[in-house]
């Protein structure tokens, strides 16, 4: 039998989103992303609302931008089991790599796309890294 899956309701975005949105933050200021870099990662093309969220983390965030959020702290979370030094699991996103997915560019400029799948395969490249599959 086929596993369900189960959408997120009204209910758990409003319960996830500070959470998510304040765990992005963190990593944007580890990361030292700008403010347009951030708001490309979210999905945002609005100032206004990128400020409105920084100011009050608590609002109740689009599916997408979950999901995107959900990347990105899987891209983190990655680099922190590769990568024991903290330092250099935060420094990796902007360094050149030479695999084939990045073509010497960084996984940084890889996410910068602004496409979601873009977020989705460089955690996917990095949970396969973890796992020796890569």
């Amino acid at each position: 039998m086929a596993a369900q899956v189960r959408l997120a309701t009204a209910t758990d975005r409003k319960e996830l989103s500070g959470p998510a949105l304040r765990t992005f933050f963190r990593i944007a200021a580890l990361w030292d992303l700008s403010v347009q870099e951030q708001m490309t990662l979210l999905g945002l093309t609005a100032r206004s609302t990128f400020f409105k969220w920084k100011k009050d983390p608590n609002t109740v965030l689009p599916k997408d931008t979950l999901e995107r959020i959900s990347y990105v702290l899987g891209v983190y979370k990655a680099l922190q089991l590769l990568l024991p030094d903290e330092k250099a699991a935060d420094q990796w996103v902007r360094r050149p790599n030479a695999a084939p997915l990045f073509s010497g560019r960084s996984a940084l400029d890889r996410m910068l796309s602004g496409q979601v799948a873009d977020l989705f395969v460089v955690r996917q490249y990095l949970d396969a890294q973890r796992d020796g599959w890569a």
